[in-house]
């Protein structure tokens, strides 16, 4: 993806649908700054070029290689900060496995059969149930204010 030479003050909004971008150029563009979320999801990206001004998104740690010359700032081979040996600032809870998320970026995801908040729930939504509590209680509600205002109405 070559956007080089675009006159982009920022990133452009529409960067985050091009998730399977492998090679990204953002060079001889008057960019002051990278936003730290510019890059989520881009986890197949191994050549970034940006204008040499700038850091490579995640630092110079979640790159393999990092060249600087005169026109632009080259971040190849993205590492998984997930097989790294450095210990993560965070890690993931119990029932769940780190995975990339872009560079210098993360996200835990649960282990099977586990969900919801720090993967600590187990089994499924109960659909069922709350389905029915939900539809008894709105039955009830309907039954109730028909009765109660029904006699309000004017008949002609």
């Amino acid at each position: 993806l070559d956007l080089s030479n675009c006159s982009l003050h920022s990133v452009p909004p529409g960067l985050a649908e091009a998730t399977a971008a492998i090679v990204l150029d953002l060079t001889e563009n008057p960019l002051t700054a990278l936003p730290s979320g510019s890059f989520l999801g881009f986890i197949h990206l191994q050549s970034l070029a940006v204008p040499p001004a700038l850091q490579c998104p995640g630092g110079s740690d979640a790159w393999q290689e990092v060249t600087v010359d005169r026109s632009s700032r080259l971040c190849q081979g993205q590492r998984n900060l997930c097989n790294a040996s450095v210990e993560l600032a965070w890690p993931c809870p119990e029932n769940s496995v780190c995975a990339p998320d872009g560079p210098g970026l993360i996200q835990c995801l649960c282990n099977n059969p586990f969900h919801g908040y720090k993967c600590l729930r187990e089994g499924t939504f109960p659909m069922l149930l709350f389905g029915g509590i939900l539809g008894t209680v709105t039955v009830s509600l309907s039954l109730l204010l028909w009765g109660t205002q029904r006699r309000k109405a004017k008949t002609p």
